[in-house]
C-alpha cells in the first residue's frame, strides 16, 4: 500500500510539474509576442509636382514628376529592412468617355535600405514620362489632375539579434494635382494597403492557447 500511495503521489508531482511548465511556456510565449510583434510600415505622399500642369509658360515641356514618398517606422524595437521599393505612377484615360481604365505614366525603383525603429525615411525622386502627352491629356477640364501611386516592396523586421522572412506590402493612394502643378492637398496623403500580410501582429500563436486551455481544463 505504502508503494503505491508513493507512486500515486509521485505520478501527481509529475503531472503538476509538466502542467506548470507548459502554463509558464505559455505564458512566456504570449510575452514575447505581445512585447515583439512588429507593426507595418506607414507610407504616405508628401510632395508631388508636375511643371508641365503649372502656369509658367517656360514648363510647359517639362513632364517631369518629383514626387517624395516617406516610409515611418512604428514600432519602438524593431528595424525595417526594406528591398528594392517599386513605384508605379498612373492616370485615368480621360480620352475615353467614362472610362476608369488607368495608363501607366512611369516606373521609379527606390534601392533597398534599412530603418530604425520609430525613424521616417524620406525617399525623392523624379520620373520621366513614358509619353508626354499621357501627362497633357490628364488635365480634366477644371484644370486639375488626378495621378495614382502605387507602391510594392517586401520587408523583413530586424527583432534583437534576428531578421524575420520577408513580408509583402502594396500600398497606394490618389493624387490630384491643382492648376499650379503641385499636389492640392496640404498634408501627406496616406498610402492604404491593397493587399499585404503581417502574421506577425495578426495572428496570435495557438500553442499559447492550447496550453492555457489544457491547463484550466485539467484543474
Amino acid at each position: 500500500m505504502n508503494n503505491q500511495n508513493e507512486d500515486t503521489e509521485g505520478g501527481r508531482n509529475c503531472c503538476t510539474c509538466c502542467l506548470s511548465f507548459i502554463f509558464t511556456a505559455g505564458l512566456t510565449s504570449l510575452f514575447l509576442w505581445l512585447s515583439l510583434r512588429a507593426d507595418k510600415p506607414k507610407c504616405s505622399i508628401q510632395n508631388f509636382f508636375i511643371p508641365a500642369l503649372g502656369k509658367d509658360p517656360n514648363s510647359r515641356d517639362n513632364t517631369t514628376l518629383n514626387f517624395m514618398v516617406r516610409c515611418d517606422n512604428p514600432n519602438r524595437d524593431q528595424g525595417i529592412y526594406y528591398d528594392d521599393v517599386h513605384l508605379n505612377f498612373s492616370t485615368i484615360n480621360t480620352t475615353k468617355i467614362n472610362s476608369s481604365a488607368l495608363v501607366l505614366v512611369g516606373n521609379y525603383t527606390v534601392p533597398k535600405f534599412y530603418q530604425g525603429h520609430k525613424k521616417k525615411a524620406k525617399k525623392w525622386g523624379q520620373v520621366k514620362p513614358l509619353n508626354n502627352q499621357t501627362v497633357l491629356r490628364a488635365v480634366l477640364p477644371n484644370g486639375s489632375a488626378v495621378f495614382r501611386l502605387d507602391l510594392k516592396t517586401q520587408v523583413r523586421f530586424k527583432i534583437v539579434f534576428w531578421k524575420t522572412k520577408r513580408y509583402g506590402v502594396e500600398v497606394g493612394a490618389d493624387v490630384e494635382v491643382n492648376g499650379d502643378g503641385v499636389k492640392a492637398q496640404k498634408k501627406g496623403i496616406k498610402m492604404k494597403k491593397s493587399d499585404s500580410s503581417f502574421p506577425l501582429r495578426s495572428s496570435f500563436p495557438i500553442s499559447v492557447l492550447m496550453n492555457l486551455l489544457v491547463f484550466f481544463a485539467i484543474r
